[in-house]
């Protein structure tokens, strides 16, 4: 397994490209099965995660073929024969999200079958709200030995649905599913997170109708059929807020481009609380921090958007670990995703957890240690914190990093970084999904 060690070396200072957003391009992708003609996909992340779908979608024989690099990286993805349904526990396992693949694929064909995701490390997220959503729509399903197995010969029918939660998952799944149903779909109580509306317009550019768009009921008329086309991917909120973090963590001036501050106005409401300037641009958004200057201890809790994103806990948690004063961070979506205090602890981090809710006392400063990511949003964390702690900070089991973030070492290093990779052995690690 790769490692990254950061060697705590002072500010921060230039600009760090934003990739297209990991949890837009992956759904994006998955809507790719939805029609026959090409679907090409701009401002593309290459991630673990894109590379895991790109490898399912080519089982069912979808073409998928790269090109470009850094700003101009894209994929075009072209079903026109789709010649598997099954999506097997080996590719499945990988990436929780897969499992989307399901509706677009019982859409297009009356049938699949797709493996159960399995267990997640940062909290239960069963799929129970997808199965019943698709099983209102008309499909039949049954469980048998770990997988799902769904018909709907005679197609999907629209239906009104209300999720009895908030489930970005399930919205999302869903909505691909109901764009080829016959008749009007209502979902009621429905995520409203950027992603959604990418993956919503995106269908809209394609032929669907769809109406309520970044709003909690979204009314989907079914269409018989999908054109393709081209769309560009949205930045990646939780990069942008992550390097932000790190930049007001290090101090310094750091550009963050082809970004959109507004996706994450939840944090940075936050970050000036604390006491860093931000400062929004024409394509981005500058964070600068006095290095001479303690931050302020402030408040946080999880929220599902436009709230503060569970996906940037872990990191504004690392930012208050130097704060001046008591933070208190609630955790509200996921009920175990705490499991990065302990390895800020081994930094010399004071934070003590109580179920969903973690007391961060600010100390003077991190000392390096070896550590150890547990999921995606935790191993970013660990680096942020490395960048300021006395010595080396080794940070093991970086395949977390490597699902959501793109060339982290280059953009950070570009900055005045002291950050390397060491290189191990391959490996296919657990998923967390975020």
């Amino acid at each position: 397994m790769d490692s990254i060690t950061v060697h705590g070396n002072g500010p921060l200072h230039g600009d760090i490209p934003v990739s297209g957003a990991k949890n837009s391009a992956i759904k994006l992708m998955a809507a790719a099965i939805l029609t026959d003609q090409p679907l090409r996909l701009t401002n593309m992340p290459r991630l673990a995660d894109t590379r895991f779908l790109g490898k399912l979608l080519r089982s069912f024989g979808v073409e998928v073929t790269e090109s470009g690099e850094g700003a101009d990286q894209q994929t075009l993805f072209h079903a026109a024969t789709l010649t598997s349904t099954f999506a097997p526990y080996d590719l499945v396992r990988q990436m929780r999200a897969s499992f989307n693949v399901l509706g677009p694929l019982l859409a297009r064909t009356g049938h699949a079958k797709v493996s159960l995701p399995g267990g997640c490390t940062i909290g239960a997220r069963p799929v129970d709200l997808h199965i019943d959503a698709l099983t209102r729509l008309g499909a039949a399903i049954e469980l048998e030995e770990g997988y799902v197995s769904a018909t709907a010969p005679k197609g999907l029918r629209g239906a009104e649905i209300e999720f009895p939660f908030v489930s970005v998952g399930a919205t999302e799944h869903t909505l691909m599913a109901a764009v080829l149903a016959e008749g009007t779909t209502v979902l009621k109580r429905a995520a409203r997170e950027p992603e959604i509306g990418d993956l919503a317009r995106c269908l809209v550019m394609m032929g669907a109708r769809i109406e309520g768009i970044d709003t909690d009921t979204l009314t989907i008329h079914g269409v018989t059929s999908l054109n393709g086309g081209e769309w560009s991917v949205i930045p990646d909120r939780i990069e942008m807020g992550s390097y932000a973090c790190a930049a007001a963590m290090a101090g310094g001036e750091v550009r963050l481009t082809r970004s959109r501050p507004e996706l994450i106005q939840a944090l940075t409401d936050k970050l000036v609380e604390a006491g860093v300037e931000v400062e929004p641009t024409a394509d981005g958004v500058i964070v600068r921090r006095d290095p001479a200057r303690r931050l302020k201890a402030v408040n946080v809790a999880t929220e599902v958007y436009p709230g503060f994103a569970t996906d940037l806990q872990a990191q504004f948690m690392t930012l208050m670990t130097t704060a001046e004063g008591v933070s208190v961070i609630h955790e509200n979506i996921f009920e175990n995703r705490f499991m990065h205090a302990p390895e800020l602890g081994r930094l010399g981090a004071d934070i003590s957890v109580l179920a969903g809710e973690a007391h961060v006392t600010g100390v003077e400063k991190l000392k390096g240690a070896p550590v150890m990511a547990t999921d995606l949003r935790a191993s970013v964390s660990l680096v942020i914190a490395g960048l300021v702690a006395e010595g080396d900070t080794t940070i093991g089991r970086v395949y977390h990093l490597d699902r959501g973030f793109e060339r982290l070492e280059e953009k950070l290093g570009a900055c005045g970084a002291n950050i390397r990779r060491v290189k191990g052995p391959p490996v296919e690690g657990p998923d967390d999904d975020h």
